[in-house]
């Protein structure tokens, strides 16, 4: 495969978001109908961006600039070199460049996953005495080795194949842990149970059901420090308040459980569904305990910041909040009619680590020419 060196601003435009106003924050610079995109957005898209968490209004707009869909989104400041691509036209500040292909010379697919294989070396030379940046200089200093544009097209065929049914089995997964949260608040929050209508309520406790502390159904226990440095990549998940933080050669925790966040992200609620560790932000709950029940219950309990100065969250207080538990009868249903949905997103999640799997060892090769298209 014949390749040509060029800089990215030779295979398309380039130029930094905008957001001119300060603060930056300013609350009338929000809630409009134009999506505003963060670093944040950047990182934890896939190949696009296909969801937001705020807008602009039209004062938010004047002091900023509408990107048209298709634009690649490159972080350079805070998560440095973390790329996806508009899935819809929307504002982004100047911690993000945007890139847009010129079709005769570069498809934004190909580019996008050029970046992937490069991402440390980017990062690599961001780092800086104060704060890491990736400034347009930085990046321009990089060539970037590439084919004809419609080998371009064909290997972002290929590789995009793959993130397709990555993010189609994702959306599957959610709306599947969707219909598990919405039968457990229709049980168990509105109270309309199967059989509720021969069954009496006294202060909100049908009978059979009892309320309970959370300590003595389900007692926290504490997380185990493991630093990054410690790490030995592995099977296991580690789990910090924030969820999933890498992974282990050895598991703390011996079966499936349930994780909470006491540190930092105080009463996230996580499921592992295999052995693993968590971290010293976080409790868990010993697997003999769980299920997806309590995995749902936990979720709306008024976990809180109860631990002075810093955010966290305080057993003592969490033991005593008050669990509402159903007769066996209703929980064994419960359970039953959400298993199968818990089956399926965890085939579903396994089948999505395989793609990935798959796509990561082609990348390279497809890049390198290894693998002619």
């Amino acid at each position: 495969m014949k390749l040509d060196t060029f800089r990215l601003d030779e295979l398309g435009t380039v130029a930094r978001g905008r957001s001119r106003h300060r603060p930056r924050n300013a609350s009338h610079l929000y809630g409009g109908p134009y999506p505003f995109i963060q670093t944040g957005d950047v990182k934890h898209s896939a190949l696009y961006i296909t969801s937001h968490s705020q807008t602009y209004n039209e004062a938010g707009l004047d002091q900023s600039k509408l990107w048209p869909r298709g634009t690649l989104c490159i972080t350079i400041a805070a998560n440095i070199a973390e790329t996806a691509i508009l899935g819809f036209d929307a504002c982004f500040p100047d911690s993000v460049v945007g890139f847009n292909s010129d079709s005769k010379q570069s498809d934004v697919r190909f580019i996008k996953y050029k970046f992937d294989v490069f991402k440390k070396q980017y990062q690599a030379v961001s780092q800086g005495s104060t704060q890491d940046n990736l400034s347009l200089e930085k990046l321009f200093s990089f060539k970037l080795e590439v084919p004809d544009v419609n080998v371009q097209r064909r290997i972002g065929d290929i590789l995009s194949a793959y993130d397709s049914l990555i993010e189609n089995n994702r959306r599957r997964m959610e709306l599947l842990e969707d219909a598990a949260r919405q039968l457990y608040k229709e049980w168990f929050v509105r109270l309309r149970f199967p059989g509720r209508e021969h069954t009496k309520i006294k202060n909100g406790v049908p009978k059979g059901w009892e309320r309970k502390n959370l300590g003595d159904y389900a007692p926290l226990n504490y997380g185990k420090a493991l630093k990054e440095s410690n790490r030995v990549e592995g099977d296991f998940p580690v789990f910090g308040s924030s969820g999933e933080v890498g992974s282990h050669n050895e598991a703390l925790v011996k079966g499936s459980g349930i994780i909470v966040g006491r540190k930092g992200n105080v009463g996230s609620v996580f499921w592992c569904d295999k052995p693993f560790w968590p971290i010293d932000t976080t409790y868990y709950i010993a697997p003999e305990t769980c299920d997806l029940f309590l995995y749902h219950a936990l979720q709306h309990l008024p976990f809180q910041n109860s631990d002075g100065a810093v955010p966290g969250l305080n057993r003592p207080y969490a033991h005593a909040l008050k669990l509402l538990v159903p007769s066996k009868q209703i929980l064994t249903s419960f359970l039953e009619t959400t298993a199968p949905m818990f089956r399926q997103a965890n085939t579903l999640k396994a089948m999505n680590e395989k793609l990935t799997v798959a796509r990561d060892i082609l990348l390279p090769r497809l890049m390198s020419g290894e693998i002619e298209v």
